[in-house]
């Protein structure tokens, strides 16, 4: 059906490689990309990580979210669009109260949001530690 509202989406948990469980994505797989929707309660998200076989598009919809991108370490509101590239380390978090994006990921394979997803080796380090100190 070509047509959804954001309600009829599948809903899971975070169950990706290094992805805390209570932040909340729904998806829908196309035939050569997935479209996700993401909401993170304040100081959680996903552990430093890559994807070796997918580049990404994220737009901050509401809330404020803190990227480290290689080597760029900022944080951004509504209206800003991310992109991340094939095997480019990166983490998100929502800071300053909760945050909810929208996602589009190529490929699609499966359209599980959290597949192709390698936690780095610099994971546990982060910049993103300076923010929240301890909350790994």
């Amino acid at each position: 059906m070509p047509f959804y509202t954001i309600k009829e989406l599948d809903q899971t948990g975070g169950r990706g490689a290094g992805t805390d469980i209570d932040v909340t994505t729904a998806g829908v797989p196309g035939e050569f990309m997935k479209f996700g929707v993401v909401y993170k309660p304040e100081g959680k998200g996903s552990k430093l990580h890559e994807h070796p076989n997918e580049e990404q598009f994220t737009v901050i919809m509401s809330g404020e979210m803190h990227f480290v991108l290689g080597d760029e370490d900022r944080v951004v509101g509504p209206g800003t669009l991310v992109h991340i590239p094939r095997n480019l380390r990166h983490r998100s978090r929502a800071v300053n109260g909760p945050a909810m994006f929208l996602t589009v990921k190529s490929p699609a394979h499966d359209g599980n949001l959290h597949k192709d997803r390698i936690v780095h080796s610099e994971a546990e380090t982060a910049k993103i530690e300076a923010l929240y100190p301890g909350n790994k």
